[in-house]
């Protein structure tokens, strides 16, 4: 299966490690988690996080989430299907953490680690 994306803060992400659980705001608004899939995160990326700095991008594996993923079109008329995680993040479902840190000009790209 193939992995899929999150972004978030590192601070909070720091959080959720020692919680064990990640549970953004989105899961107690919407019900769940934003993520993306590899050929999607730059696009999400400079959408919504253009020009912020303390960034990191989860890697995780399907696999090992122990809630449900759907597999959803965005509600703003963005084209594709969206991995959603139905709940919380379970942080050992996360098989890495690379910093997402901007370009010159406030722009992202994916990270050297991530391009095969």
């Amino acid at each position: 299966m193939e992995a899929i994306f999150h972004i978030v803060e590192r601070n909070i992400w720091d959080n959720a490690k020692l919680k064990s659980e990640y549970e953004p705001i989105s899961v107690r608004k919407e019900g769940f988690i934003h993520c993306s899939t590899k050929s999607q995160v730059i696009s999400v990326a400079n959408r919504f996080y253009r020009r912020r700095d303390g960034l990191v991008l989860l890697r995780i594996d399907p696999g090992l989430v122990k809630n449900e993923i759907r597999y959803e079109e965005a509600s703003d008329g963005v084209e594709g299907k969206f991995p959603h995680i139905y709940g919380s993040l379970n942080v050992e479902a996360v098989t890495d953490v690379v910093d997402f840190s901007c370009e010159q000009d406030g722009s992202l790209c994916l990270p050297s680690e991530l391009k095969d």
